[in-house]
């Protein structure tokens, strides 16, 4: 039974005194694919390719930008455009991406996703340092609470999944408006652009990739947060740690920000697209 009190903060806390993740264990295996299928990769490559370009572009084109003959793709843009991922003018014979990614895109629930992909890292990190931890949201100017994991002992701070809190007054909310931006830069948000000292501190969070602070509620509580980036290095969501330092405490601050980190790393990875069977974080050994 929890002796501390639950509170609705951006910020978790996470207890172990078991395994560890391991940040070197936390990046992709650098080695080949252990499966080759040369079709699919060419169909990748020219939806890649369409999904970059402003306007339709000939075969040709579409050959030399992905490295292969006309000859070698033109089956595959057959495919596509027969099921209709890709679009051919029957004048000019230029192909263009259609909206078919569009739509599959919005049959599926990236918030769910996200929170599957998240939650046994979650509870990895919980028991590796010994506190609970969230996962926010950006949702207009507040952050939103999609998960959290509690940690294995007694004593600790939790957040209530579905709290809302004013983005700019938390720690995590200025980790989100540190990487709003295309390619993490912050631009998109309006109030950092009025506000001089908010800017500053962004630039700060964004050039350490982690925000620490005391948490502005409750006393003796230091919200540690890193962001879970896009490919373009956006920000998608925020993952906290409110580090309580007690003589409950199993581990010092440094220990779990580096903890923290690679946790947030090996989610950025997955969601990403990187397998997880290349990961080498060890499960506790409770089960998690």
């Amino acid at each position: 039974m929890s002796v501390g009190p639950t509170r609705e903060t951006a910020a978790g806390s996470v207890h172990s005194n078991t395994m560890s993740i391991d940040p070197a264990a936390a990046s992709p295996a650098e080695s080949a694919p252990a499966y080759a299928a040369p079709a699919v990769e060419k169909a990748l490559d020219i939806l890649e390719f369409l999904a970059e370009t402003p306007g339709p572009v000939s075969q040709q084109a579409i050959a030399q930008r992905t490295g292969r003959s006309a000859a070698q793709i033109f089956r595959v843009l057959s495919v596509l455009e027969r099921r209709g991922y890709i679009a051919r003018d029957e004048g000019s014979g230029l192909y263009s991406l259609s909206l078919r990614l569009f739509e599959l895109a919005h049959r599926h629930d990236p918030i769910r996703s996200l929170v599957w992909l998240a939650q046994p890292i979650m509870r990895r990190l919980a028991t590796s340092v010994g506190q609970s931890c969230n996962l926010g949201y950006r949702a207009g100017d507040h952050l939103v609470i999609l998960a959290e994991s509690a940690g294995p002992g007694d004593f600790g701070f939790r957040v209530r999944v579905g709290a809302e809190f004013d983005l700019r007054g938390t720690n995590a909310g200025r980790v989100l408006l540190a990487f709003a931006g295309p390619g993490g830069a912050g631009g998109t948000d309006s109030a950092a652009a009025e506000d001089p000292a908010l800017a500053e501190t962004l630039a700060v969070i964004r050039a350490a990739g982690i925000a620490e602070q005391p948490d502005g509620l409750y006393p003796g509580v230091t919200d540690l947060s890193a962001p879970i980036l896009s490919r373009e290095g956006a920000a998608l969501a925020c993952l906290t740690v409110p580090y309580v330092a007690t003589s409950l405490s199993t581990h010092p601050a440094g220990f779990v920000r580096d903890e923290l980190l690679a946790a947030a790393a090996a989610i950025t990875e997955l969601l990403a697209g990187a397998d997880a069977s290349t990961r080498d974080i060890a499960a506790p050994s409770s089960g998690a």
